[in-house]
């Protein structure tokens, strides 16, 4: 495969259209489709479907474009550090962060740095929790910061921060009035909640399990997308708190609750790897904005992952209600 015919293909693949990759890529509308021709021809299945001047991926072109567009963000990489590397400047610090962690505490930590003299050039990317390990993994970030627990060998898990989830509510519901929202009065209500059923979803239905559905529920996975449901009246929430508290949304009420859910998460970086000092840095930002930002924050050493597993996949009875006053 040649540099050229991976381009075409993304640009296609951005664009929707062989004439509008041309005129991204600067060449003919001929030029980019032979190019496309000549990757089929090599890997030996179509990538696209034709109808005039439109394309649609197939089933196929979807799945080759994940690892062709990490190749090219590879190769651009490589030539800004090389243009780095001309010009004197020092290694950019590149943080991989789920979309969480990427929004609610990674702009924190890099203000913390910014009062201490800089953090110099960043480069921060956001990704699911699989992504976030794949970069660390490849080198493509130096370092991570991802929900847990985490099965990996091939990491070490410099901390572990835990915080309670909690409500979220239109500022004007009565609920919101509350100091501590008692889940049970979330019950016969309709419930944006997260579509991954092992963690705050297996509880939180496990805790209303008894109680009268309400309406149909709202998935997402994001809580940013939750929150913005909460904002529009679309129902309630119990999401993790990293987000709530570091992106607030106007009209959108955080609350505690009395149901003990804790959201874990981490540092990462590959094994036996010796951190440069602005790694380091970052490592102990990351865990100083968390505390400043979420209540109840607790700081964990790493070697607790076991018992956090634990604490989230063991014995039901590990949620526990908090005592009301």
């Amino acid at each position: 495969m040649e540099l050229r015919q991976l381009e075409a293909f993304a640009a296609v693949m951005s664009t929707g259209s062989v004439t509008a990759a041309g005129r991204l890529l600067g060449r003919s509308q001929p030029a980019i489709s032979r190019l496309l021709q000549e990757l089929e021809a090599e890997i030996g299945y179509a990538l696209f479907t034709r109808s005039g001047p439109r394309v649609t991926p197939t089933e196929q072109g979807f799945l080759l474009y994940e690892d062709v567009e990490r190749a090219l963000a590879g190769m651009r990489h490589v030539g800004e550090r090389a243009a780095q590397i001309a010009r004197g400047q020092a290694q950019p610090l590149r943080l991989a962060a789920t979309s969480a962690l990427a929004a609610g505490l990674a702009p924190a930590a890099l203000r913390l740095l910014e009062s201490d003299g800089g953090p110099g050039q960043v480069e921060l990317r956001s990704a699911s929790p699989e992504r976030v390990v794949h970069a660390v993994l490849t080198g493509a970030a130096q370092l991570g910061a991802t929900s847990l627990p985490l099965e990996h060998r091939g990491l070490t898990v410099h901390w572990i921060g835990q915080a309670a989830c909690v409500a979220a509510l239109p500022e004007d519901d009565p609920a919101a009035r509350l100091g501590v929202v008692p889940v049970a009065c979330l019950a016969g209500r309709r419930l944006i909640t997260m579509s991954n059923p092992f963690r705050l979803r297996r509880r939180l239905d496990a805790a209303l399990a008894q109680d009268k559905p309400g309406p149909a529920t709202i998935e997402t996975n994001s809580t940013v997308n939750a929150l913005a449901a909460v904002r529009a009246g679309l129902g309630v929430a119990v999401l993790e708190p990293v987000t709530a508290y570091g992106v607030p949304m106007p009209g959108v009420a955080i609350r505690p609750i009395d149901l003990d859910i804790p959201f874990f998460f981490g540092v990462i970086t590959p094994p036996s790897q010796a951190l440069s000092t602005a790694c380091q840095a970052m490592v102990d930002a990351l865990a100083r904005a968390a505390a400043d930002l979420l209540p109840g924050f607790v700081l964990h050493d790493a070697g607790a992952h076991g018992a956090l597993l634990n604490t989230l996949y063991g014995d039901d009875a590990a949620v526990t209600e908090t005592a009301q006053s």
